[in-house]
């Protein structure tokens, strides 16, 4: 697969953060979680990141926002969205703009992977 490459996964809750990066590594992937969209942009200098994964509702800023973020200033890495409370208008919105993937927790690790790949791949 990609081993050289780098995954960020901002995700709020402890146990999925923990899943992912046991997921994603297992694929012999490089993880970096977060446990807030600040904190992935306070360090986000310091790491090169080939992919993103976030939550798209978090205390604090959100998924969301934070793609909007790093399209404004230039970021233009792949980013897939995940979140417990699924909006048809959310979902269509951040596609639209290009993000590589949705999907609604809990969601097929397979699947998850598959996209990732993909992500990597374009």
């Amino acid at each position: 697969m990609f081993h050289s490459k780098s995954i960020a996964v901002v995700e709020d809750d402890a146990s999925l953060r923990d899943a992912m990066d046991n997921l994603i590594s297992s694929h012999g992937l490089n993880v970096y979680t977060f446990a807030s969209a600040e904190s992935f942009l306070a360090q986000r200098n310091l790491i090169e990141i080939d992919c993103l994964i976030t939550d798209v509702q978090m205390d604090g800023m959100g998924g969301v926002e934070l793609f909007h973020i790093l399209r404004k200033i230039g970021v233009a890495i792949p980013v897939i969205f995940i979140t417990a409370f699924e909006d048809e208008r959310i979902h269509k919105r951040v596609m639209a703009a290009g993000a590589k993937g949705f999907f609604s927790k809990p969601f097929e690790s397979q699947a998850m992977i598959d996209c990732i790949e993909h992500a990597l791949a374009v």
